[in-house]
């Protein structure tokens, strides 16, 4: 089961207003094509580690468990603090967890979806009792300030939740993970990714997107996945509560509830005030809807996301 949910932001917030003095672009134009209106950007002495290690200590809280019972770190991110070792390991070292499993994830948007997955599979074969799954970002420091068709898409964030193993007696609704299906499609590659790397130009490089090609790929693939998701369960959208899905653009959250038959208000949005943070975005909209009330134990989620790969994915949850 989801036993708590934890996330975290940089402390700077950076308005549509503040990139106007720095990039050619207007509120009206980053609103209207995006719904974005905010995001925060890590300063100095905020990476993803310390970012991802407040999002676990908040859900560790939320759930009542001390670290030292962690027996799984699973770290999602396109951006860790170094190319080795995992970030995860940092972030166990801050938490103080002692001896545990931890290890990255790549999946970029996808990433907190595949982290879950992964994280699921170990726990029910019994490698952990209780896991902790992050997805964390500095999106901001591979961003292309110049380039204001990107850099406005963009901001930083951490989202956590913790797993814990728990028996069903048979009398009640199995909570937890019930499904999850994840995708991958590497021929488009070029529509969405990031021009450097250790073994290719030995640099960090700068991340490059095709709009309106992820636009098209990312309304369909979502829609596609979380129709595959719930069938694996044995439900239809009629059966779901909740959709918490990665937090890109307002335009795919609007045209992917149109394409399920779905009322925006079933949807969980926090594009607006954080804008894309990749892979902690899943996580944070899950955070900010437990905590201010929204989502209720119990409740049937469905969470979903797509990313730079291709990779997507959907996972059916009973919180």
């Amino acid at each position: 089961m989801i036993a708590g949910t934890g996330s975290a932001l940089p402390k700077r917030r950076v308005t549509n207003q503040d990139l106007e003095a720095i990039v050619d672009t207007t509120d009206e134009w980053i609103v209207e094509r995006t719904g974005i209106r905010a995001r925060y950007i890590a300063g100095e002495g905020e990476t993803t580690s310390t970012l991802a290690a407040e999002a676990a200590r908040n859900a560790l809280a939320a759930a009542g468990i001390d670290p030292t019972q962690v027996g799984l770190i699973v770290l999602a991110t396109a951006t860790p603090d170094q190319t080795f070792p995992a970030t995860a390991t940092r972030v166990q070292e801050m938490l103080g967890t002692g001896d545990c499993i931890a290890f990255d994830v790549a999946a970029v948007c996808s990433g907190f979806l595949y982290a879950v997955s992964v994280a699921d599979s170990m726990v029910r074969t019994g490698a952990a009792d209780v896991a902790l799954v992050i997805g964390a970002e500095t999106f901001s420091r591979i961003l292309d300030w110049e380039d204001r068709a990107t850099c406005v898409l963009f901001g930083d964030g951490a989202g956590a939740i913790v797993l814990r193993a728990e028996e069903n007696d048979g009398t009640s609704q199995p909570q937890g993970i019930l499904g999850t299906k994840l995708h991958a499609d590497g021929r488009h590659n070029e529509l969405l990714y990031v021009d450097g790397g250790p073994s290719t130009t030995q640099t960090v490089g700068k991340l490059r997107m095709k709009g309106s090609e992820v636009f098209r790929h990312a309304v369909t693939n979502l829609a596609a996945v979380l129709h595959e998701a719930l069938k694996g369960c044995d439900l239809t959208p009629a059966d779901v509560d909740w959709v918490v899905p990665h937090q890109a653009n307002q335009r795919i959250l609007d045209a992917t509830a149109r394409k399920l038959g779905l009322p925006a208000e079933k949807v969980v949005t926090t594009v607006a005030e954080h804008a894309n943070t990749s892979a902690a975005s899943v996580p944070l909209a899950l955070d900010k809807a437990v905590r201010d009330g929204r989502i209720k134990r119990g409740d049937l989620l469905v969470l979903e996301a797509m990313g730079g790969g291709f990779t997507w994915g959907a996972a059916v949850v009973r919180y």
